[in-house]
C-alpha cells in the first residue's frame, strides 16, 4: 500500500494524518500522525474539486486574445452582448475545441465535476455532451431556452436532456414568462439556477418567488437580502476573478457574517481559465475566509448543493483525492 499524508480536509475541518492507496485509489486505510512508510506526497489533502459555475461554451473566445469590454452588459448580457454575437458567428468545431481545452484544464487542476450554464437551447446541451464524451470529468448541465420566453415543448425537451435550467437574470425576462418556467422546472423536480444582483441589486422578492435551488453572484445584495437567502437555505456561487475583471465591488464580509452557504465558480471561460483553485487564491488575499473554509466551498459544500454522490455523506473518504502544497495550492498529486 502507498500513502499520502498531511492535513486532511474533512467535513469537521482539517486533521493531520494519512490516507492509504491501492492501485492509485484511496481506500479505507487512514491514520493519525506519520504513515508507515514514505508517502507519495505530503500537503493539504482534499477531495477533488467541484467548479460550481462555468460557461464553457465561450472558451474559444479566450484564445482569440480580443480586447474584451469590462462591462457585464456589453460583454455577456443576452441577446446582444459581444459573447452571444461571437457564439453565433463561431463554427461548432471551434466551440467544441474551446470546450475540450477547458475540460482538459479542469482535469489537470484537480477538478472532477463542474456545473455549466448552457446557452443555445438543445444545441448547447448537444455540444457539451459531445465534448464530454471521452473526458473523465463529470458535469451538471443546466440548459437554457433559445429565447427568453416560456415554451412548454422546448422546456420539456431541455429538462429531459439536462439536469435543470440556468438563467441569466430576472431583469432579462418578463415576470409572467419566468414564473411559468420556474413552476415547470419545479414540477419536473429539476434544478433551477439564476444569476442575481451581480451589478445592481435586484428585487429579492421576485428572485425568491421563483424558488431557485442555486443563486449566482449576489454581490450587490444587501444584508437583508442575504439573510433572506440564508433563511431559504439557498446556496450562492461567487466568482472572484470575474468580479476583478468587471471591476465589481463585492460583499464578502456580509456574506460571511450572514452565514449564507457559499460555493465557488470560475464563470466565463472566455475571461478566465476554469481552474477553481485560482478562485481560492484570490479569496485568500482578502483574508475574509480561512483556507479551511475556502477549500470546503470547492469540495463538500458543492457536492451537497448539487446532489453529487462521489463524496460519500457521513464519511471522510472519497475515492478521488488530491494533494496541494499549502502556500501555493500547487497540485502535487491526484488519485485516479
Amino acid at each position: 500500500m502507498e500513502y499520502i499524508s498531511g492535513e486532511i480536509l474533512t467535513k469537521d475541518g482539517l486533521v493531520t494524518g494519512y490516507l492509504g492507496l491501492e492501485d492509485n485509489v484511496v481506500v479505507g486505510d487512514r491514520g493519525k500522525g506519520s504513515p508507515p512508510k514514505k508517502p507519495l506526497a505530503t500537503g493539504v489533502i482534499i477531495p477533488t474539486c467541484i467548479n460550481a459555475h462555468t460557461h464553457l461554451g465561450d472558451s474559444f473566445i479566450r484564445f482569440h486574445h480580443l480586447a474584451l469590454p469590462h462591462n457585464v452588459k456589453e460583454l455577456v448580457a443576452p441577446p446582444a452582448g459581444l459573447k452571444h454575437r461571437l457564439l453565433k458567428q463561431a463554427t461548432e468545431q471551434e466551440i467544441l475545441a474551446g470546450i475540450q481545452t477547458s475540460l482538459q484544464e479542469m482535469r489537470t487542476a484537480g477538478t472532477s465535476c463542474f456545473c455549466d450554464f448552457r446557452e443555445g437551447g438543445f444545441l448547447g446541451i448537444y455540444q457539451i455532451r459531445k465534448a464530454l464524451k471521452h473526458c473523465p470529468v463529470d458535469a451538471v448541465i443546466l440548459s437554457r431556452p433559445a429565447q427568453m420566453v416560456y415554451n412548454k415543448d422546448e422546456l420539456d425537451q431541455l429538462l429531459e436532456n439536462s439536469d435543470g435550467i440556468g438563467l441569466s437574470s430576472i431583469s432579462d425576462w418578463e415576470s409572467s414568462e419566468i414564473e411559468k418556467l420556474s413552476l415547470h422546472v419545479r414540477k419536473k423536480k429539476k434544478l433551477l439556477a439564476l444569476h442575481a444582483s451581480e451589478v445592481e441589486r435586484e428585487d429579492i422578492d421576485q428572485v425568491l418567488d421563483l424558488k431557485p435551488n442555486l443563486l449566482i453572484h449576489m454581490i450587490a445584495a444587501t444584508k437583508t437580502d442575504l439573510e433572506r437567502v440564508n433563511d431559504a437555505s439557498i446556496p450562492i456561487v461567487i466568482c472572484p476573478r470575474s468580479y476583478l475583471f468587471f471591476r465589481l465591488k463585492h460583499n464578502l464580509e456580509l456574506m460571511k457574517n450572514t452565514g449564507v452557504t457559499l460555493l465557488l465558480g470560475t464563470d466565463n471561460a472566455m475571461i478566465n481559465n476554469p481552474n477553481i483553485l485560482e478562485e481560492v487564491k484570490v479569496l485568500q488575499k482578502t483574508k475574509v475566509f480561512s483556507l479551511e473554509e475556502l477549500l470546503t466551498t470547492i469540495t463538500f459544500t458543492p457536492r451537497k448543493a448539487l446532489n453529487l454522490t462521489d463524496c460519500i455523506q457521513g464519511r471522510d473518504l472519497s475515492e478521488k483525492y488530491i494533494v496541494l502544497e499549502r502556500d501555493s495550492l500547487k497540485l502535487l498529486y491526484a488519485s485516479k
